[in-house]
């Protein structure tokens, strides 16, 4: 029996880049709620990904919400480029926009719902003040940068906490979770009160089909 009803967005980081546009289609066909986009610029993060022409070309592979996790310094400058590129969620890291409150707002007058994204070792505290305007909190499970992680389970506790924040406020925001997530710890994620799995590694994978990860990833929050 399912404990609870969660949403599923695989983050194409791990996808196959070569046919990109076919993963974001047949990951959409296997039952994903939302196609996670992890956007590195080498400075926040010590990787680089891609940007808002990536994501333009992959736009119309699927009518899934694309939920752009923005790991960039100074976001406010590139809201607008990632919001006319196909985004419709467009998270920013509390450490790496200067002035939140700014940058939220900048991100709402696109027409985008708005995230803020806390690291492992980010106090709660940091993003309190944000909850009243923001769609949705992440909170990594792993330092930021690269896929292919393990969980680090101290973090849950900061869910945990961030549920009962929530409920106790009367917020309506979802959390979402990333790193690190798989069909041996996503039920643990859920159950300390994760609204959204993102998950990479365990989704793309060269041992299973692209649904039969999906199905099995569902089927393990029990």
């Amino acid at each position: 029996m399912v404990i609870k009803n969660f949403k599923l967005a695989p983050s194409i980081l791990s996808a196959d880049f070569s046919r990109l546009g076919e993963e974001v289609r047949d990951v959409s066909a296997a039952g994903a709620d939302y196609i996670h986009l992890d956007v590195m610029d080498g400075r926040y993060v010590p990787n680089i990904t891609f940007g808002p022409v990536v994501i333009e070309s992959i736009r119309p592979y699927t009518n899934l919400p694309l939920d752009t996790h923005l790991m960039i310094s100074e976001p406010e400058r590139y809201i607008e480029d990632f919001s006319k590129a196909g985004s419709d969620i467009l998270t920013v890291h509390a450490e790496a926009s200067t002035h939140l409150h700014r940058t939220i707002c900048q991100i709402k007058e696109t027409g985008c719902l708005a995230g803020v994204a806390i690291n492992p070792t980010t106090a709660l505290s940091t993003i309190e003040n944000a909850l009243p305007y923001v769609d949705l909190v992440l909170i990594l499970t792993v330092n930021p940068g690269f896929g292919g992680q393990t969980l680090i389970p101290e973090v849950l506790a900061k869910v945990r906490d961030l549920k009962s924040l929530i409920n106790e406020k009367g917020y309506s925001t979802q959390i979402e979770v990333d790193g690190g997530i798989n069909a041996n710890t996503a039920s643990q994620v859920v159950q300390s009160g994760a609204d959204i799995l993102v998950a990479g590694s365990a989704i793309f994978n060269k041992t299973e089909s692209i649904a039969l990860a999906v199905e099995r990833l569902r089927n393990s929050v029990q």
